[in-house]
This record gives C-alpha cells, sequence and structure tokens, in this order.
C-alpha cells in the first residue's frame, strides 16, 4: 500500500487546524466511493440473468462480468501502486471515481455484450487501484485519537455494499430495467466525486512504493501462503455467489422481490461475520 498510516510533521500540523467534521466528511466519502466500487462489482449478481437474456448470452457467458474485475484488480492493485506513486492521492481517488461513473454508464449504454465487458475491465482497474489507495487513509484524513473509528468507517463500505447496494440495485432492475439500476450507479459516483473534490485536502504521498519492495515482501513464504489462501477463499465463494440469481429463478422459481430479500439476508449476515 502507497500511504503510510503515520503522518508527516507538516501534515500532523494540517490535520489539527482541520475541523472534526470535515475529516469526517473525508472519510465518509472514501466510505461512499468504496460502496460505490464494491455495489458496481457485484451487482450483475442480482441481474446476471436479465443481463444474458438481453444480450443471448448464456450465464456462464454472461458471468465474465465477475471474473474480469477481479482478475484486474488482481493486477492492476500493484502496478497503480507503483506507477502513481508520486502523484497526490487525492487526484487519484477522484480519477478512480471518475472511471468508475464512466464505467458505469458505458454499460447502460452497451449495445453489445464486449462492450459490458469492456466497462468491467475500467471497473478492475477501479477497484485495484482505489483499494490500494483508500484503505489506508484514515490516518492522514482525522486526528490520530479516531483514526481507529475512521477505519472502521471506511472498511463498513464492504458490508453495507451487500447489505444495502446489491439488494437496492436488483430491486431497481426489477422494476425498471437493469440499465436504470447502472445509470443510478453512475449518478451516485458522480456524486461521491463531487464530495471527494470538495473535502478531501491536497494528500502528497508520503512515500513511494518501489517494485522492488513488492518483490521483497512477495519472496516472504507466510506472505505467498496468505495470498494462496485469500485467493481460494474469494474464488469459491463467488463461484458460487456469483450464480446464485440463476440457481433462486430456474430451480426455486423465485421471484425477483424474493431474491431481493435472500440477497438482504446475505449481506445481513456478512455484517453479523465481520
Amino acid at each position: 500500500m502507497n500511504t503510510a498510516a503515520a503522518t508527516a510533521p507538516s501534515e500532523g500540523t494540517a490535520l489539527q487546524a482541520r475541523t472534526p467534521l470535515r475529516g469526517r466528511l473525508a472519510v465518509l466519502s472514501v466510505m461512499l466511493g468504496i460502496f460505490s466500487i464494491v455495489t458496481t462489482e457485484i451487482l450483475p449478481i442480482g441481474l446476471l440473468t436479465s443481463i444474458g437474456s438481453d444480450f443471448a448470452v448464456s450465464d456462464g457467458t454472461a458471468g465474465l462480468m465477475m471474473t474480469m474485475p477481479g482478475l484486474l484488480a488482481a493486477v492492476s492493485a500493484p502496478l497503480v501502486t507503483v506507477a502513481t506513486a508520486r502523484i497526490d492521492r487525492r487526484v487519484m481517488l477522484c480519477a478512480f471515481m471518475l472511471l468508475l461513473a464512466l464505467a458505469d454508464f458505458l454499460v447502460a449504454a452497451a449495445t453489445d455484450y464486449r462492450i459490458v465487458l469492456v466497462s468491467r475491465v475500467m471497473v478492475g482497474v477501479t477497484i485495484g487501484g482505489f483499494w490500494s489507495i483508500g484503505a489506508g487513509l484514515a490516518g492522514r484524513l482525522v486526528r490520530p485519537a479516531s483514526v481507529g473509528r475512521a477505519t472502521a468507517v471506511i472498511f463498513s463500505a464492504v458490508p453495507l455494499g451487500s447489505v444495502l447496494g446489491v439488494p437496492a440495485g436488483t430491486f431497481i432492475g426489477g422494476l425498471a430495467g437493469w440499465r436504470t439500476a447502472f445509470v443510478v450507479l453512475g449518478v451516485l459516483s458522480v456524486a461521491v466525486l463531487a464530495l471527494m473534490l470538495l473535502v478531501v485536502p491536497p494528500l502528497p504521498p508520503t512515500q513511494a512504493t518501489r517494485a522492488s519492495l513488492l518483490r521483497t515482501v512477495l519472496a516472504r513464504p507466510g506472505t505467498r501462503f496468505a495470498l494462496l489462501i485469500t485467493f481460494l477463499i474469494v474464488l469459491s465463494h463467488f463461484a458460487t455467489y456469483t450464480y446464485v440469481t440463476p440457481f433462486l429463478e430456474r430451480v426455486t422459481h423465485a421471484g425477483p422481490a424474493l431474491i431481493t430479500v435472500f440477497l438482504l439476508v446475505y449481506g445481513a449476515a456478512g455484517i453479523v461475520g465481520n
């Protein structure tokens, strides 16, 4: 990660000068950014059959909407971290939110499934880049005494995306079509971008992450083992979760409203698990 929890002396002085309200708003903007990203990433789970039907592709092919962002995020996270190490973090956060909004609007206007996949590539780059920056920003946005709470707020966006974002998007898709759900997400991303521009202060990089450092970390057996375990857990989870909607529709004959309830229960269980 290319940000440090500790702040430089000059930045610490700047933090003292900022009001607690502005710091909380900055944390909220990062949390909403991650919420938008998580919701965009997993929204196709609730709309898989609708999107597949519109483009006359199989459920397996439609599942690429989930596979591609995951693969691109894994590749882009270290690459973006190294490539943008000397660029202001605020600028990069805003750039990724703009990219997310464009991806949402692109998939909403897609006339060919290949365009959908292009938009999902954009989502994958956003996931890897935004997470590598935003997950460690709490210490640079609020005073030291509030860092723990701010970090918890930022990470709460993940289960909230499952609890609120995906069921709400699925519900909107059932009422007004899946394209409308992505338009709403695009508008949300633009709103988050505007909020970031207003409340997030300039965040010059405190240290540059070099490729050699990443290679050193990956050379440790413990790191490789942790990455392998994480990869297998996430792979097994999404391999099942991606096809929950087709299963519920075709095997249990559940309707859109009941599927929304099931997704809501799943997200709530994630919060309890956390």
